[in-house]
């Protein structure tokens, strides 16, 4: 990664700088530095506590999402210290007071409230979620992104204080931002139920999540994932039963093994979170009729699989495609977290830490699978 200074005072900013890891292009990446805003009003400016890789952060960096996402600042995922509150800022968006000190975890995307999407009270969808993130670095707050010393949280930007239980583990409470989230946002809109069957493809981060949220929801629990560690994990994370790829080698046979734990039927809901375009066609065939399926792990466009639709016609297949949450669930997250912290091993997934210095390494081992999740540190 090279390291570039780029430093200059603008109005609006302080004397003090900071560093970022900017991407130019597919596994382009500098190390820049550049000074820290001081926030309009409305906004804060806080200290990266630490951030994660994701799997999406990988998939920007090689280039997979293309335009706008070629040219940015990179990360996402994220807890802060609070430096600097801009005019008006008293709370965070649950209410509780913040002062300067305090841990707390954005909601990486932007909900504009003026767009028609936020207008349908569709927040979850807004039209200008990412007008921060793709913005060039030499543009005001400079900060956009978490892979860096320093973060801008706008004033249409969710944040939320980070429980007491968590403040010892920053980088679990960061993953609520974006894994449980997004899974608990998915599982709600599908109408999860006490005593439904949940059948998870894929046991990685989302997954797992899934699994755990879904067990404390009081469903029964079914993962389907072909890596001997990630059924392990899945275990861990509540799973009731156990579909192993490389026991059940067809589609066919995946099928007849959820049948057979589902009494014949199949699953009241399916969550797709491998990333696998193949695994769409596959999930709905693992429901019963009028079953739920969640769609969460496909976020590339440009895949082509063979689907038939009367699937989903004539077995009355409701199904919800999400790419990202209302804002308020990352409240809801960090409370889940807070209470289930010692029933799950959380920190298990977390199990490298790297120097803001060496993200292209943390980048490289997390989509080789060397590290499980990799977290970046920018003083460690």
């Amino acid at each position: 990664m090279d390291p570039t200074n780029e430093v200059g005072v603008a109005e609006g900013t302080s004397d003090e700088t900071g560093q970022v890891v900017y991407l130019h292009g597919p596994d382009d990446l500098e190390l820049r530095e550049h000074p820290v805003p001081e926030p309009e009003p409305g906004a804060v400016v806080a200290e990266i506590e630490t951030t994660n890789v994701c799997g999406s952060d990988i998939h920007i960096a090689e280039g997979r999402l293309g335009d706008p996402f070629l040219d940015m600042v990179l990360g996402h995922e994220a807890v802060c210290r609070i430096t600097d509150l801009g005019e008006g800022v008293t709370t965070d968006n649950a209410g509780n007071p913040v002062e300067p000190g305090d841990l707390v975890a954005p909601v990486y995307y932007r909900t504009c409230n003026s767009c028609y999407t936020c207008a349908q009270g569709e927040h979850y969808n807004c039209l200008n979620s990412y007008s921060h993130k793709t913005k060039a670095l030499e543009e005001f707050p400079h900060f956009h992104g978490t892979y860096g010393t320093h973060y801008y949280i706008h004033p249409d930007q969710h944040f939320y204080t980070v429980p007491e239980e968590l403040e010892s583990v920053p980088e679990v409470a960061a993953a609520a931002n974006c894994a449980l989230s997004q899974v608990m946002f998915g599982l709600d809109k599908a109408g999860i139920e006490y005593g439904d069957t949940v059948v998870v493809q894929g046991a990685g981060g989302l997954g797992l999540n899934a699994l755990a949220y879904a067990n404390e929801r009081g469903a029964e629990t079914i993962a389907i994932e072909g890596a001997e560690s990630r059924l392990a994990r899945a275990e861990q994370f509540g799973a009731d039963h156990l579909v192993d790829m490389t026991e059940h080698t067809s589609v066919a046979e995946r099928i007849d093994r959820v049948e057979a734990l589902t009494d014949g039927r199949g699953a009241d809901v399916g969550v797709e979170v491998a990333g696998v375009p193949e695994a769409f066609s596959e999930g709905v065939q693992l429901l019963r009729d009028g079953g739920r399926y969640v769609e969460m792990g496909n976020i590339n466009p440009g895949s082509d699989i063979e689907f038939d639709p009367g699937i989903i016609t004539r077995n009355s297949i409701e199904v919800h495609a999400l790419v990202q949450y209302d804002p308020h669930y990352l409240e809801k997250a960090l409370g889940f977290l807070a209470e289930t912290i010692d029933t799950y091993p959380y920190t298990d997934l977390l199990d490298a830490e790297y120097d803001l210095t060496d993200a292209e390494s943390a980048l490289e081992h997390s989509a080789s699978r060397d590290v499980t999740r990799a977290s970046l540190v920018p003083n460690p």
